[in-house]
């Protein structure tokens, strides 16, 4: 049996499955789950009434992921599953994304931390368009690696040609997308083959199995040497007696480390200072790094508030006001050129303007639609986009965290983008008053 000593010292691997509606993403994370003995035993009894309900004679490993009561009964994924499970050699928060392409969001909301995505393909059916979309959006979120699952060989005969035509096609079009590395597997989540033991009836494949894959690929947790970057979320002044003088800055480590007596800058004010003390879970720590929160005291009484970022003065990023990124769009009403939206990057939210949608990706191709106008539920493109106040936002290709962002619609609070920061957006912002300063037209004309 594993204890927690050995746990704490394997690596922790954030995964998300992504594919076609019915390829059997639910199945193969059941699959893992039920063959790796990580399903309670009182977890396995509930999803055999209910199979037994809907005259199945054996487990739908499918319920253990479709939690909602709308998902079984519809038999489809809709929500993202986080489900969390261990093995002796290593740790796994899996995403299981819907895959009907109304609810390609999600597939964007479970992939956006992850270091690895399962593509599901169905033997049968191959590369097909949400496929080509869900490959697409993994390399726009620059995930690391991606695997395809060719699922349900069972039902074409297990046949080598089968797999290695779907495995050629997928490979091509991710390696021109900037994938950077793709491992084909063929599988049948539903017998078992080649997902958690190898396959007896497909001898002709010498690879890994999905989970011996999960288990040895190399995770580098990069943001740790990323630039270092804090978000500041709150503000604490509690004024004790104890500590009658205490104005601490709390938030999540987005990137990199921080140490006490590291001089630091306060974006985007640019007011600098010395780190004096950085208070870990009410303790006082000399470094703090990546995904640990923690509550950072400075040496000069500056003004500091929600949405500020804190940065290492010799690595701060540049502020701007323009921004050009690659964006997928989300929601159900269009994104339009001119469109008054609000900017979420880090801790901080901004007014802002589309000013231009350069163009559309087009999936079969991967050929750019120039100026299309608009973008809608579940297009690519690329957008130029005007805030209302200046932003330090880093590249995407440098930074996951701080080179993300979403589109807001002030209305109602509806998320209708997911935007990744291209690497030529960082222009000087103007000087207050000077050449291109922002109208202020009720706050939206920048």
């Amino acid at each position: 049996m594993t204890t927690t000593t050995e746990l704490s010292a394997t690596t922790l691997l954030r995964f998300a499955t992504a594919g076609s509606v019915d390829d059997g993403k639910s199945t193969l994370v059941g699959r893992l789950l039920h063959d790796s003995k990580s399903v309670l035993a009182d977890q396995l009894e509930a999803v055999e009434r209910a199979s037994a309900s809907r005259g199945q004679q054996g487990p739908d490993l499918a319920l253990l992921t479709d939690g909602l009561r709308a998902e079984r009964e519809q038999g489809i994924t809709i929500d993202v599953a986080y489900r969390y499970f261990a093995t002796p050699r290593r740790r796994f928060i899996l995403a299981d994304t819907p895959g009907h392409v109304q609810y390609t969001r999600n597939m964007v909301t479970g992939a956006s931390t992850a270091e690895l995505t399962v593509i599901l393909v169905d033997a049968r059916n191959g590369v097909v368009e949400q496929t080509r979309r869900h490959a697409a959006i993994a390399a726009l979120l620059r995930v690391p690696h991606v695997v395809l699952a060719v699922n349900k060989m069972d039902l074409v005969d297990y046949q080598e040609s089968v797999f290695a035509a779907i495995a050629e096609e997928f490979t091509a079009y991710a390696t021109e997308l900037g994938v950077p590395e793709v491992t084909a597997i063929p599988i049948s989540a539903l017998a078992g083959d080649n997902v958690v033991e190898p396959s007896a009836t497909m001898d002709w494949y010498g690879g890994p199995t999905v989970l011996e894959h999960l288990e040895t690929v190399p995770v580098s947790h990069d943001l740790a040497h990323c630039h270092a970057r804090l978000p500041v979320q709150y503000v604490i002044r509690p004024r004790t007696a104890e500590h009658p003088d205490y104005r601490g800055y709390a938030g999540q480590i987005a990137a990199g480390s921080f140490r006490v007596g590291e001089r630091v800058t306060v974006l985007p004010s640019g007011r600098t200072s010395t780190i004096s003390g950085i208070d870990l879970l009410g303790e006082p720590v000399e470094v703090a790094w990546t995904t640990q929160s923690v509550t950072v005291l400075l040496e000069d009484d500056i003004d500091v508030s929600r949405g500020d970022l804190i940065v290492p003065t010799k690595d701060a990023p540049g502020t701007t006001q323009d921004i050009e990124a690659t964006v997928c769009h989300v929601a159900d009403q269009p994104l339009t050129v001119g469109h008054r939206v609000l900017l979420k990057h880090g801790t901080r939210t901004v007014k802002a303007l589309v000013k231009d949608i350069p163009s559309r990706l087009t999936l079969d191709d991967l050929s750019l639609h120039p100026h299309p106008e608009q973008l809608v539920a579940n297009d690519i493109g690329r957008v130029k986009i005007r805030t209302a106040e200046p932003l330090p936002m880093d590249s995407y290709a440098d930074s996951r965290r701080t080179g993300s962002f979403i589109l807001i619609d002030p209305a109602d609070g509806t998320t209708l983008t997911a935007g990744m920061a291209g690497d030529s957006f960082a222009t000087p912002v103007p000087a207050k008053g000077g050449p291109g300063d922002p109208a202020d037209d009720e706050g939206w004309d920048f």
